[in-house]
Order: C-alpha cells, then structure tokens, then sequence
C-alpha cells in the first residue's frame, strides 16, 4: 500500500512524522479520513482524538485546536497540544476533569468562574481521558 506523510506538529514540538496508510482527525466540520491520493484540502482541528494506521496498527493522538493541510500525500498537522495515547498521564487528566466539574457545579461562586474556560478544560481533560485508555 501507498504512504502518506504525516506530520503532526505543536509549538513545542514534533508530535508524529512518518509514514502512514490512513488517518481519521476531529475537523471544524466533521471528523475526516485521508487515504493515499485524496484532494488537497485544508481545514480547522477541533479537539479530539486523531488516529492513524500503519500495517493496520492503530495509533491514537489528544489534540486541541488548529489546523490540517493536505497536500500531495503529505498531511500536516498543526494544533496548540498533542498527545500520543502512551504518553498522557490519566490520573493527572482525572484531577483536571475534577477541578473543572468542581468549578462548573460550585454556584455560590458564580461570578468568579470562567465557564468557558472551565467547559473547554473539562472537555480537554475527558478526551485525554478516553484517548489515554487507548494505549497500544
């Protein structure tokens, strides 16, 4: 089978770079698959889980916001934070969702509470949660 090219990338660091069969990632429109010769196209990452196969061996990425280009069998992927599956630490993604669910429910302090920036926290920490049980 054909290789694509995949790169994913974060300001710190590089995340993935190597070749790949497929990839299926969370975008501003929908979850998308490439496979080898698809149409350039470039497009927004939501946060969620990336995945990608490799002699139909799963991979399994957390990322959070960015962006995606695909182009000539090359798939580059920029986002804020990406972690492999292997990599996340699930008791420290626990107490993130811990204190996010503390922060939502505790009322009496309404007006110090940023909800949004608590709702994308809990979002967050859920999905390195169920990506981290992926581990291969």
């Amino acid at each position: 089978m054909a290789r694509l090219n995949l790169e994913v990338v974060t300001p710190e660091k590089i995340v993935v770079s190597e070749d790949i069969d497929t990839m299926v990632a969370p975008g501003s429109l929908g979850e998308f698959g490439i496979l080898e010769g698809h149409a350039p196209f470039l497009t927004g990452i939501i946060p969620g889980e990336l995945r990608y196969s490799l002699n139909d061996k799963a991979q399994y990425i957390s990322v959070t916001s960015g962006f995606a280009e695909i182009s000539n069998d090359k798939i580059s992927v920029l986002v804020d934070a990406a972690e492999m599956s292997h990599e996340i630490d699930a008791e420290r993604a626990a107490a993130a969702r811990d204190r996010a669910q503390q922060r939502l429910a505790d009322k009496s302090k309404k007006e110090d509470i940023d909800f949004l920036r608590a709702e994308i926290a809990l979002k967050r920490a859920l999905m390195r949660i169920k990506v981290s049980e992926k581990k291969v």
